[in-house]
């Protein structure tokens, strides 16, 4: 049924402003206004996200969204470099056999994580 349709990830924020500063300005993706300014749509390689205002924005308490990178130790740094919230000095990174993980959160207290491998 679904199998060869597209997915879109959503994710809930209460200021769309307060996003594309974090979208743009912390994580460097393109962001743009869609459906009369009620969403965000922000491009990260080929994948579009939605980003729209919800009160229920920053409910959820699992991860979100997950970006898939090549050298994750790099992409933390830089993250904390530009005080991404959500992340501790001691034990960033979680490895396991043949992968790498990191979580952090967005403004409104959404999971988003760094996956490696």
């Amino acid at each position: 049924m679904l199998r060869k349709a597209d997915a879109t990830p959503m994710i809930a924020v209460k200021d769309l402003d307060r996003a594309r500063r974090f979208y743009e300005e912390t994580l460097g993706l393109a962001t743009k206004e869609a459906m009369g300014g009620e969403v965000l749509e922000v491009t990260s390689g080929d994948t579009l996200i939605n980003v729209y205002r919800s009160e229920f924005a920053g409910t959820n308490q699992a991860t979100a969204l997950t970006f898939d990178v090549d050298d994750i130790e790099s992409e933390v740094r830089e993250l904390k470099g530009k005080g991404m919230p959500g992340l501790d000095q001691q034990g960033d990174i979680y490895v396991a056999e043949g992968v790498k993980t990191a979580w952090f959160k967005d403004p409104d207290g959404n999971i988003l994580s760094l996956f490696e491998g």
